[in-house]
């Protein structure tokens, strides 16, 4: 939301702010991603294809959708749409100031020309004109080589910085959480056993009633972070048991308990799948301040 970058939501380019080249804050959100991606933090992945090209090689083929200013996308798709050379030269009227700011000024000998003149607006929107920017913003996530490894694998990192729906699904959570039973054969292990499948009903039915929302909230109770990190959790997610007399606990707990410090869930041990939803819901209902890790 950064008024650095501009374009659609999870496909933006980088913005000309005169602002933020004053106060250097391109390379101040080039280095914050390195240090976010190095110690796990959630991914930059809001980049377009265009800016990610470009880091890689310093070369990319933006697209007209690439233009954020809806004002001049409209003139530029006029000109696009020209089939007769009158047609290009009434849509390339109103662009006569920008035309001579950008340097591609010139005349119109065919309707042929259309197409040449359209890239030589993309490139200079979209690439030339926030050069600078751009190249404040590489050094910035040259901080602990981040850049250079972007650059030695794209395929890796594309995910990273490019959008790619990935949404969570009530399996992927079953796999993210291990979880630590009692000793086989006691009356605690019989009891969590109950409990497991509990949970698995409950993830199941979360992602039933509101698909991957809930889910992400489930997570951050559990975690703090609404996503899975790049790198993973560091421990990773676990799920524990409150038996009657742990904890002080003098009579068995109705509500889940989390420790985002070591991504730790605790689950009570209901007998009933309707009373363990209730309880569960409630807690995720009345838990705020989590998911913005």
């Amino acid at each position: 939301m950064s008024s650095m970058f501009q374009g659609k939501e999870n496909r933006k380019n980088l913005a000309l702010d005169s602002t933020a080249l004053r106060e250097d804050w391109y390379y101040i959100a080039g280095r914050a991603i390195a240090v976010s991606l190095v110690h796990g933090g959630p991914p930059p992945n809001f980049l377009s294809p265009t800016v990610f090209s470009l880091l890689v090689d310093g070369s990319a083929n933006p697209v007209l959708e690439d233009i954020a200013d809806t004002e001049l996308l409209e003139k530029v798709k006029k000109v696009s749409e020209s089939t007769t050379l009158e047609d290009l030269e009434k849509s390339k009227a109103p662009l006569l100031d920008y035309l001579a700011n950008a340097g591609c000024l010139r005349p119109m000998r065919s309707v042929g020309d259309r197409d040449l003149l359209v890239h030589d607006i993309v490139m200079f929107q979209v690439i030339y004109r926030v050069q600078c920017p751009f190249q404040r913003f590489c050094e910035g996530l040259k901080t602990l080589g981040v850049l250079e490894k972007i650059q030695r694998h794209p395929d890796s990192f594309r995910p990273l910085f490019c959008f790619e729906p990935s949404p969570l699904t009530a399996d992927l959570m079953d796999d993210l959480f291990s979880i630590h039973l009692s000793p086989e054969g006691s009356n605690k292990r019989v009891a969590e056993e109950m409990v497991v499948t509990f949970w698995r009903d409950y993830l199941q039915d979360a992602e039933e009633e509101e698909g991957p929302s809930k889910l992400q909230k489930i997570l951050a109770f559990a975690t703090g972070a609404s996503v899975v990190p790049p790198i993973g959790f560091s421990p990773s997610p676990s799920i524990q048991f409150i038996h009657k007399g742990d904890d002080d606990f003098s009579c068995t707990p109705m509500f889940p308990m989390a420790n985002t410090c070591v991504n730790c869930i605790k689950l009570p041990l209901h007998v009933s799948y309707l009373l363990f939803k209730e309880k569960f819901d409630f807690a995720l209902g009345n838990t705020y301040g989590f998911g913005r890790a």
